[in-house]
């Protein structure tokens, strides 16, 4: 493969039917990953991301077998191989050269690639949402009577706070906390909710108060996680720009990067 990540050993691969497209084996080389399997985890966290801002995933990651090859592969869209190379492994020096390389096209692309936690942060609200649901059902299956009583035992032991005090203190709405979170903290509550699903259909937990203690149970271990790995307590993590509007910028950037082709 080429020593140094440049305008040539990436628009040199692309392909032209109908749109210009990369195929993912060979961007997998250009981003020096030795496995197709690890890389194919990159490329499904990245159809996630599509999903979840509402960007037709299959006009930009097109599954198919490679000609050339014979192998099975991906057609993928410029704006696919940025969204790629935004959640490849940064310790790579490739990988940091094609951010670098995408980053270089516009100054949006610049904006995002500061702070590339941002994909994290829609695709894991989205999860949560999910997650919630799941949870919901797992608690009513169970019999609880008061969900939104349920739901606040979880925060009082995440957060040593009711859900409305916290918002309170962030000075936000309380039904947008999520979408304020950043990404470690949609991770944590993303875990305390599965966790809570898991416990109670683990242990047959029935009951409203019961259920109740079992979530607050979890939501006081995950406090503990956040305290040992960050040294900040939950309620105490950093308040980030709303996701809608990092969706908006993201969704700029795919009409700009469109364009590319264009010219």
């Amino acid at each position: 493969m080429s020593e140094q990540y440049n305008e040539l050993s990436f628009e040199d691969l692309r392909n032209e039917n109908g749109m210009s497209f990369w195929y993912a084996t060979d961007f997998q080389v250009v981003l020096n990953y030795a496995n197709f399997g690890s890389f194919d985890k990159v490329i499904q966290k990245a159809m996630k991301a599509l999903m979840s801002l509402n960007i037709p995933p299959h006009d930009n990651i097109v599954p198919e077998m490679n000609p050339k090859t014979g192998h099975h592969d991906y057609k993928l869209s410029r704006f696919a191989c940025y969204l790629v190379a935004m959640n490849a492994d940064p310790k790579k020096e490739e990988v940091a050269r094609a951010q670098a390389y995408f980053a270089s096209m516009t100054r949006s692309f610049e904006k995002m690639m500061e702070n590339s936690d941002q994909i994290d942060r829609v695709i894991f609200r989205d999860e949560i949402k999910e997650g919630n649901t799941a949870l919901s059902k797992a608690a009513s299956a169970a019999g609880v009577q008061n969900f939104a009583y349920f739901q606040n035992a979880g925060y009082v032991g995440m957060y040593n706070m009711n859900n409305w005090q916290l918002a309170n203190r962030r000075k936000i709405d309380k039904t947008k906390l999520f979408d304020h979170m950043g990404r470690t903290e949609l991770a944590a509550n993303l875990f305390r909710i599965t966790m809570t699903e898991e416990k109670i259909k683990n242990e047959g937990i029935k009951g409203q108060v019961s259920l109740e203690k079992a979530h607050h149970s979890i939501g006081k271990e995950v406090r503990k996680m956040i305290i040992q790995n960050t040294g900040k307590t939950p309620e105490n993590l950093p308040v980030e720009k709303r996701l809608p509007e990092v969706k908006k910028e993201i969704k700029q950037n795919y009409k700009e990067i469109k364009s590319q082709d264009k010219k």
